[in-house]
């Protein structure tokens, strides 16, 4: 990774007036420390640590830090906002040898479409998004790409399958998912007891009729207990026990 030159300026601690005169005037205070030397108040341009943070090494990127007529290689180490306007505050830098493994942590991005998502209809699930890595300062790369382009429904890529660049070493367990294709479970709702179901015809309830039954319906009973209807055809009722029956009178006398 390629370093860059970062101008900064020694200042004494100053008080919360000045801070903010500091910032008004474009700059942010700051604080280089570490590899066994003394640490150092400083303050640096914001538009150019900006400039860094968006770079291709973001806050990997390898630094020379310049105060005075010395400089020292350092990394961005801490960052702090303003919790509204997300404008920088503050920035600390650790000083580091070249030649001794550092442990940082590498943003993963994810190349490529997974046949199981344009395809099948899957879902990808992105787990991990930065691993941690020890190698030297001097290689520690900007990012590393995962290539999905061929993950299928419930296939993925676990840690030990990153493609990392040479004397990286990850620092995570090596069967640890990193991103993966998952299967769309639809869920049926079942209709809960008594709801009506879309699309059935409602039916109406039967209604028993009381009271008299019209004349001429066919098939038409009366109800229990209904008394009979005034002028509906009576049948002959039996004769009376002891009752004699009437004699006929003989024709043509």
């Amino acid at each position: 990774m390629k370093d860059i030159v970062l101008e900064a300026e020694q200042r004494p601690l100053s008080t919360k007036g000045e801070i903010k005169t500091m910032r008004r005037s474009g700059r942010i205070p700051g604080v280089a420390y570490g590899d066994n030397d003394k640490p150092v108040t400083l303050t640096v341009d914001e538009k150019s640590v900006q400039t860094i943070l968006k770079s291709p090494g973001g806050r990997n990127a390898l630094l020379n830090l310049k105060i005075g007529g010395a400089s020292h290689p350092v990394l961005i180490k801490e960052i702090q906002r303003h919790p509204i306007t997300r404008a920088l505050w503050h920035v600390d830098f650790q000083r580091i040898s070249l030649k001794k493994k550092i442990e940082t942590k590498v943003p993963i991005h994810v190349k490529g479409e997974a046949p199981g998502v344009k395809v099948g209809g899957g879902v990808l699930e992105h787990l991990v998004r930065e691993v941690r890595v020890r190698c030297l300062p001097t290689e520690i790369p900007a990012s590393i790409d995962v290539d999905i382009s061929n993950l299928q429904i419930n296939q993925g890529i676990r840690a030990k399958e990153l493609p990392l660049p040479k004397n990286v070493e990850i620092l995570m367990d090596a069967e640890s998912v990193i991103v993966h294709v998952l299967t769309v479970h639809v869920v049926e709702e079942t209709p809960a007891a008594g709801a009506a179901v879309p699309g059935a015809e409602a039916t109406e309830p039967e209604v028993i009729k009381k009271g008299k039954v019209e004349e001429g319906e066919e098939g038409a009973t009366a109800a229990p207990g209904a008394k009979p209807a005034a002028g509906a055809d009576k049948k002959a009722a039996a004769p009376a026990a002891g009752a004699k029956p009437e004699a006929k009178k003989p024709e043509g006398k």
